[in-house]
């Protein structure tokens, strides 16, 4: 019989993609009234194509890894940590260090070759402006992974809080008699909708308004949005020429397009697609609750609870969004970075000599190594390569969901009146089925003793550690 109530081949008539959790039938299993389907894929996709030879799941990295991100944090690499590319600034500091070291090259060179003319300045500018660039460097690297951290925090509360829910869903919704089947598919729908929430979060974080993303389209299709209706109007997605797409990929900022393009052109209205889809859950627990689905008040307060803490990430993670450092303050730092960076050769000329440029080269790297890390970390959910990971942490919710899912709500005379059940785990191998059938009394004395010999365990093997040691 299958969790739903029914038995035969029309348990298996429930696999469908998109489905979390359910059984999928051996070969043996399959009768020739039971129609062969697919299993389930982990991260389906649309359209699918041939692989990419040159993408990260058949090589180690993809040259385009090194330029623009989220970071494939399963990706480990054997380099020192001094000497790996991935992940660090240096790919977008190609051009600014190849026009610093055209600069001291030309300040060098007319000072050395051009007669009667010193361009070498002292120092002491060099001191005095130094210490105000630090200081606006530290409080721009501050400021900026403030944010990175309220924005990893807030993700990881969305992860905690769509656990929670699913547990609601999965664990507390009654299945009723004569409608099992449908309060079952009810269930994964809703679960369903928990991880579009945190998918289309991610794509509104993005300024990405549209449900034609191979993630969110198939998850958002059965409920009416006002995104869903834009879509509609907005076919076509936008493509960056490659001139375009090289010049953001090296942080050229007047190659960057304006992130919220697409909502400018928008020819209706684009709504609010995770505050959408968490109206379409409120219905649920709604119905849920009136429905007698979740008999015990608790329960329905734990579902209320997690409802708000999801709408308290979507304000939350936008407020990250839209308050960056105050444009006063990006631009005086900015200018004041820059130009202690064009006055290095001045500065260091009469001292070094031709070794100014390299000097310089050396020192900008520094400076505007730190200067460009707080600018890249500064929006902390875009798709530069330190930014945070959103498809790592969206497809951990489809996990955590498929795992809630994948098996009945476990009675507790399951898996305590269970033959590999050893209780007293440590102190006795025996198993449940022994111990039920001893005393009361036996048991709590053995419980009073399993703290003693806890403790002699340890002090026999601290002992037996000094001996070696000695």
């Amino acid at each position: 019989m299958s969790e739903d109530g029914t038995t035969g081949s029309s348990a298996t008539h429930v696999q469908h993609d998109g489905e979390l959790g359910l059984h999928i039938p051996s070969e043996q299993q399959k009768g020739s009234s039971t129609i062969e389907e697919e299993p389930y894929p982990m991260s389906p996709r649309r359209n699918t194509s041939t692989p990419n030879p040159f993408s990260r799941k058949n090589t180690s990295l993809d040259l385009d890894d090194y330029f623009t991100g989220p970071r494939d944090l399963s990706k480990h690499s054997k380099w020192p940590l001094f000497m790996q590319l991935h992940g660090s600034i240096l790919p977008k500091m190609i051009v600014p260090l190849f026009v610093v070291a055209c600069w001291a090259t030309l300040i060098t060179a007319v000072s050395m070759k051009v007669p009667g003319v010193q361009l070498g300045i002292s120092s002491i500018l060099l001191t005095i402006t130094g210490f105000v660039v630090g200081l606006g460097l530290s409080f721009r690297s501050s400021t900026a992974y403030e944010r990175y951290a309220e924005g990893r925090k807030y993700w990881s509360q969305l992860i905690f809080t769509s656990q929670a829910l699913g547990r609601v869903f999965w664990l507390h919704g009654v299945e009723r008699e004569g409608s099992a089947k449908k309060d079952l598919l009810a269930k994964v729908t809703a679960m369903n909708l928990v991880v579009a929430f945190a998918v289309s979060l991610k794509h509104k974080l993005r300024f990405e308004p549209y449900t034609y993303y191979d993630d969110i389209v198939d998850l958002v299709d059965h409920i009416e949005t006002f995104a869903k209706a834009a879509t509609k109007e907005h076919e076509v997605r936008p493509k960056p020429g490659i001139f375009k797409a090289i010049g953001e990929n090296l942080g050229l900022s007047f190659a960057a397009s304006n992130p919220r393009k697409l909502m400018k052109k928008a020819q209706s209205p684009l709504g609010n697609l995770p505050l959408e889809i968490l109206c379409y859950l409120t219905s649920y627990v709604d119905e849920l609750a009136l429905n007698g689905q979740l008999p015990v008040g608790m329960q329905q307060t734990a579902a209320y609870n997690s409802l708000q803490a999801l709408n308290d990430v979507l304000v939350n993670t936008e407020r990250v969004l839209n308050t960056p450092l105050p444009i006063a303050y990006a631009i005086a730092i900015s200018q004041i970075t820059w130009l202690y960076v064009f006055l290095l050769p001045f500065q260091l000329l009469l001292e070094l000599g031709w070794i100014t440029i390299p000097a310089t080269v050396a020192a900008s790297y520094i400076i505007l190594g730190i200067f460009f890390i707080g600018h890249e970390i500064e929006n902390p959910f875009g798709n530069d390569v330190n930014d945070l990971p959103l498809e790592l942490f969206c497809q951990q919710i489809v996990e955590d969901m498929e795992t809630i899912a994948a098996r009945r709500k476990p009675r507790v005379s399951e898996w305590v009146d269970n033959s590999r059940n050893k209780v007293l785990y440590r102190h006795s191998d025996s198993s449940y089925n022994v111990w039920v059938q001893r005393p009361e009394e036996v048991i709590r004395n053995a419980l009073r003793k399993r703290p003693y010999a806890d403790f002699e365990r340890m002090n026999t093997a601290h002992g037996e550690k000094g001996d070696r040691s000695v």
